[in-house]
């Protein structure tokens, strides 16, 4: 048998466009051969079980083995096969309506997947990388001949009789000058490991050596070539195609190991497996993630059949789920998956919408089976649940019943359980509920011992998203507002009815406040006199909540368009204790520069409990401080 033709008389075009424009991705080539031989051998299995195929199974294996001497690459399997009328169907006629369509509207294409998944060009990927392409193949049918297709790349093909002795298919590519990377063991091993990992059927990977006669070649000499296996290349029965209940913990945080050999181990997981509307396997994983805002997005691998096909699942799965580790499976979504098609198909949506309540489902049920043991995960897991509240509604209203707030004396309690904590004390005089909050706990010392003196509670919200955090807090839960505990002085965080007298005289404030201006000497500090409690610092140096909270969102990326902030000054206030001791020395001294010397001491040393003293100002501070105690 002999046969020659053309493909198509419309595609002279498909093969430069296939060199040019997969190029960058022209690694895919492997993946989709052997996902096609896993394939052929996967149907022959459905065959058998189904009573259609009556013929021993035999060892089901796929080969890739490579010549360098020959420059070839080989794809072997057991499979299916195929007869010379099958080359014809599934190979000459490419699976699209109209060549000249495809040309003109993949003309400038650049991504490999948008052109190989819309047209079922897998098996033409191989001449990105090959002169010419080789099939030799018998099929299962009983009384079948072994066929031989050979094509160079141009819209020419030849059938003839094939030399296949077994059952199955060879693909063997003729790798081209360019392609030579493809000729070596540990860049092909390296795709290998990439794309066919967790294929269901057993890869083998090894060299092609000369050996015993196997056939002749097209001159009739004989030729002598086997395959070398060096090593199995995949796992067929990864855990996520495993049923959750013949798993135990030690399998999941192996195979977690197995993902990422020098993590820590997980805290948790969810199990995925739902099969409608969409069909959905996989495992996702809670890493620690501590106070590093990391998004390392190759963490998650989306899967196919366990075929691997990319680590860029934005689109699949939320920004905030990003911080996760694992993998997802589902044949929804098509093979060759390009991120234009992924954007616009309905099966992601429902996907990432999934993906998201099984997360919040499985915090919840942790939640409510042991809320100590929740809160003991919750510096690992908050910065995880917090952007995921901020970034996603649905996510929101699940997390808000177990997200937790953590105390400066290290307690957590659920939003509701800490507004019922703090009401009998922290009620506003319009009724609303005031939670103070600090982000550098060491820092901002003084001002929390000062707010505990008046029986305050306060919150610790120390990483950079809590602003962004807080924020919304304020939007979604009616009279609840939050102040930072250095934004104010104690007595005013929260305004009471009742507030403490001044033991200054008007005209003595007014002398004080002009002694403070005149020590401080600078136009972006205002000077306020209060009435506060005796044992309270001289001097308190804050900066107002909206300037904060400002200064906080800037440091995020946010703002709300306040960017011109970061050219101001700090517009510090200086609270100035009219009930201190130290003020009523300075109102009693004679001296001005006695008055002048203790308010500037006052004042720097509010700005050194803050860190904010520093150069030549914390230098006169302590020549200062030298000189008083001498005098």
């Amino acid at each position: 048998m002999q046969e020659k033709g053309n493909i198509s008389i419309h595609t002279e075009n498909i093969f430069p466009i296939i060199k040019k424009f997969l190029y960058s991705d022209h690694e895919i080539f492997l993946r989709e051969l052997v996902s096609n031989a896993v394939d052929a051998t996967q149907k022959l299995k459905r065959l058998s079980s189904l009573g259609q195929y009556q013929g021993e199974l035999g060892k089901l294996q796929v080969e890739v083995a490579f010549d360098e001497k020959a420059k070839t690459l080989t794809i072997s399997d057991h499979g299916l096969g195929m007869t010379a009328e099958e080359i014809k169907k599934y190979i000459n006629q490419i699976a699209f309506s109209g060549a000249t369509e495809f040309v003109e509207k993949f003309k400038d294409a650049k991504d490999a997947n948008e052109l190989i998944g819309k047209f079922g060009l897998g098996f033409y990927s191989a001449f990105m990388v090959a002169d010419q392409v080789e099939i030799q193949t018998l099929s299962y049918q009983e009384g079948a001949q072994p066929a031989r297709w050979i094509c160079d790349g141009s819209t020419e093909f030849e059938i003839t009789d094939g030399s296949r002795t077994e059952r199955g298919t060879d693909i063997i590519l003729h790798i081209n000058k360019d392609s030579e990377e493809f000729l070596d063991k540990a860049r092909l091993q390296e795709i290998l490991d990439k794309y066919c990992r967790f294929l269901p059927v057993e890869v083998k990977f090894g060299t092609k050596t000369e050996s015993e006669p196997d056939g002749e070649d097209e001159e009739g000499k004989a030729k002598y070539t086997s395959v070398e296996v060096d090593n199995i290349v995949n796992t067929t029965d990864p855990i996520w195609t495993k049923a959750p209940a013949d798993l135990k913990d030690e399998d999941y945080i192996a195979f977690y190991k197995e993902l990422y050999p020098f993590s820590e181990d997980p805290l948790f997981w969810i199990h995925l497996n739902v099969d409608y509307p969409f069909n959905l396997t996989g495992v996702l994983y809670f890493p620690k993630i501590k106070n590093d805002f990391e998004f390392q997005r190759s963490k998650i691998q989306l899967y196919s059949r366990q075929v691997f096909i990319t680590d860029e699942v934005k689109d699949i799965v939320p920004e905030f789920l990003m911080l996760l580790h694992g993998i997802i499976d589902s044949p929804d979504i098509p093979l060759n998956v390009s991120r234009s098609f992924l954007q616009a198909d309905s099966n992601v949506k429902k996907i990432s919408t999934y993906i998201t309540k099984k997360v919040a489902d499985k915090l919840a049920e942790l939640y409510a089976k042991d809320e100590k043991a929740f809160a003991d995960k919750w510096d690992d897991i908050g910065l995880f649940v917090k952007y995921g509240m901020i970034s996603n509604d649905k996510f929101y209203d699940k997390a808000k019943d177990f997200c937790q707030y953590k105390t400066t004396d290290g307690l957590y309690f659920t939003l509701e359980k800490y507004k019922e904590h703090i009401k009998a004390n922290q009620e506003d005089k319009s009724g609303n509920l005031v939670a103070i909050y600090a982000t550098d706990v060491a820092k901002q010392d003084a001002f929390i011992q000062s707010a505990k003196k008046k029986g305050y509670d306060v919150l610790e919200f120390s990483h950079p998203i809590d602003a962004h955090f807080i924020q919304m807090l304020e939007s979604k839960v009616e009279k609840f507002t939050l102040k930072r505990v250095d934004s104010e002085t104690a007595e005013k965080l929260i305004e009471k009815e009742n507030t403490l007298t001044s033991k200054l005289s008007a005209d003595e404030e007014k002398a004080v406040q002009e002694v403070f201006e005149k020590a401080i000497n600078n136009k972006d500090r205002k000077v306020a006199v209060e009435p506060l409690a005796e044992d309270e610092l001289p001097v308190t140096v804050t900066l107002p909540e909206f300037f904060r909270r400002m200064k906080d969102m800037q440091a995020m990326g946010g703002g709300g368009g306040m960017s011109f902030m970061g050219n101001m000054p700090e517009m510090l206030t200086v609270a100035v204790n009219a009930n201190h001791p130290l003020v009523q020395k300075i109102i009693a001294a004679d001296d001005e520069s006695v008055k002048t010397d203790l308010a500037k001491q006052a004042y720097d040393l509010a700005l050194l409990s803050q860190g904010m003293l520093t150069g030549s100002d914390l230098t006169n501070f302590i020549k200062r401080s030298v000189d008083m105690t001498v005098k």
